[in-house]
């Protein structure tokens, strides 16, 4: 046994990209979306560096204030533009702006128009990250969104696996897709996240994107290929996704989590609550993100579940 993890090791170290290692190190998707209350999501055209948004055609000082503004309050900024090609010609600046919160119960969509990106480091973010929209916008009643990562120059596995599948999603029609910059498991591609729920998903094909988007629709949660909810922390996801898998609950607001330590608890509408044990133990070494040394990535588990039933109502 011994031997043959010794082997394993080896092969994921020579593997030539990261999302190929992390599928043949049979790499557990649960868990591993990135943290986000709410999301901002601001329209650039035109390429992206490594580090967008800094790195593309965005004002620098526009992009350094809204990164400033944003740290510590729940809120994660994102650069977004249609699929296809990205020369930025100039053009139009007016620039399409989405906010989403992703909290259980209380999540919301709101969508405006800007000319002026940098005023946007202007907006309340502490307000934004615990879900008060603060009025800006206007509710937002279209499609989900469905939103791809493609930065190829911050993994090639973006690029080489996301825009393929952004541009079947967009030619499919039926969605509002777009490209996005960065949302977390490069090894992961080609990456999904939904808003205005906040579902993020891994290894993600056509046919899987369009049975997610049916389900939110619906007020829906697809489990398969799912990384976890970004309104929680990894054991928060790890927790609610093995409550999902044990109960078959796909209620997309059925469910909140209330706590999140190395015990977790999950609450159900209903009343219901369970106790998770979540436990993090390292896989075998892996790439993180292509070029980068292989060393082990964290597994964030459910490995003990305590239910408990609502409590007593008198008639």
């Amino acid at each position: 046994m011994e031997q043959q993890s010794i082997v394993t090791e080896v092969t994921l170290a020579s593997v030539t990209t990261c999302a190929l290692a992390s599928l043949l190190g049979d790499e557990p998707l649960a868990a591993t979306a990135a943290t986000a209350r709410t999301w901002l999501l601001l329209e650039q055209p035109g390429p992206w560096g490594a580090n967008a948004p800094h790195d593309s055609h965005l004002d620098p000082a526009a992009a350094h204030a809204l990164a400033t503004a944003a740290e510590g309050t729940g809120v994660r900024v994102a650069l977004i533009r249609r699929p296809g090609r990205h020369a930025d010609h100039g053009g139009s600046t007016r620039r399409r702006v989405y906010l989403a919160h992703t909290v259980p119960g209380r999540s919301w969509l709101r969508a405006w128009h800007t000319t002026d990106p940098a005023a946007l480091a202007a907006l309340d973010f502490p307000a934004l990250g615990t879900g008060d929209h603060t009025g800006l916008g206007e509710p937002y009643r279209g499609d989900p969104l469905a939103l791809v990562c493609t930065n190829g120059r911050r993994d090639r596995c973006c690029a080489v696996l996301g825009r393929p599948l952004a541009a079947e999603l967009a030619a499919s029609g039926g969605a509002n897709v777009w490209e996005i910059t960065h949302i977390g498991g490069h090894r992961f591609s080609p990456t999904l996240l939904v808003l205005p729920y906040g579902y993020a998903y891994g290894r993600a094909d056509a046919p899987l994107v369009k049975s997610v988007l049916t389900a939110v629709r619906r007020g829906r949660v697809v489990l398969d290929h799912c990384r976890g909810r970004s309104a929680w922390d990894q054991p928060g996801q790890a927790a609610e996704l093995a409550v999902r898998e044990a109960t078959g609950e796909t209620d997309i607001d059925a469910l909140s989590v209330t706590g999140t330590d190395d015990t977790v608890t999950v609450s159900h509408r209903d009343g219901r609550t369970w106790h998770v044990t979540v436990a993090a133990a390292p896989g075998p070494p892996t790439p993180a993100s292509c070029g980068t040394p292989p060393a082990p990535q964290a597994r964030v588990r459910a490995v003990r579940m305590e239910s408990r039933p609502p409590p007593h109502r008198r008639p």
